[in-house]
């Protein structure tokens, strides 16, 4: 299996215990309302890699005029995203074929989604989301923050694996800038990991020009 298969598996493994641990995770939650904050009541919301659909239930209830759709190559996390959010949809879509949906949104939302791709998916991904939102949307990213050389395979035990792609701030912040989107809001937070080492967690917060 290659790298992503790999992952996936992981995923469709462990969905209870992801969503158990990430569906209230105050955290996180807080930056899923400050992304409320910004969108119209009424908006056209893409969730990318949208996991047991824990962005979406909190946007919804913010905000239940929300039109949202929702992505993920795992089909036990969507099989909870679509229990979690009976008035959204959802589909098994890989996160680098966004342009094919031929839709444009008010909102996309890449939540823990750029940790599963390589910087030159980034890119491309952050190309096409630009292509994707109406002037004046939002892109909310979330990710993992540290050395792109330190990516590599992350595991609790030798049998279950994800493969982790680290990316910097800077870099994100320029290729969104080049791409045709300007700064809202970027925030960090750290946690302490499994090996008792920091993990910082990026968030940015951006606009369509």
């Amino acid at each position: 299996m290659n790298r992503l298969e790999v992952t996936i598996n992981t995923f469709d493994k462990y969905a209870d215990q992801y969503q158990d641990k990430y569906m209230k995770y105050e955290p996180y939650i807080e930056t899923y309302r400050y992304l409320s904050g910004l969108l119209k009541a009424d908006a056209d919301v893409l969730d990318v890699a949208c996991g047991p659909g824990n962005i979406s239930k909190l946007l919804l209830e913010e905000k239940p005029q929300l039109r949202v759709h929702g992505i993920d190559l795992s089909p036990q996390m969507l099989h909870l995203a679509r229990l979690n959010n009976p008035t959204a949809t959802f589909e098994i879509m890989d996160s680098r074929e966004i342009s094919s949906l031929k839709k444009m949104y008010d909102a996309i939302v890449a939540g823990f989604c750029f940790p599963y791709l390589s910087r030159e998916e980034v890119v491309r991904f952050i190309l096409s989301a630009r292509a994707m939102v109406r002037p004046g949307g939002i892109f909310y990213i979330s990710t993992m923050e540290g050395d792109y050389a330190d990516s590599g395979y992350q595991s609790k035990n030798n049998e279950d694996r994800v493969y982790i792609y680290y990316h910097q701030a800077t870099y994100l912040l320029e290729q969104l800038k080049s791409a045709g989107f300007e700064m809202i809001h970027v925030e960090r937070k750290s946690f302490a990991s499994d090996d008792e080492s920091e993990a910082v967690d990026l968030f940015i917060y951006a606009r369509a020009r």
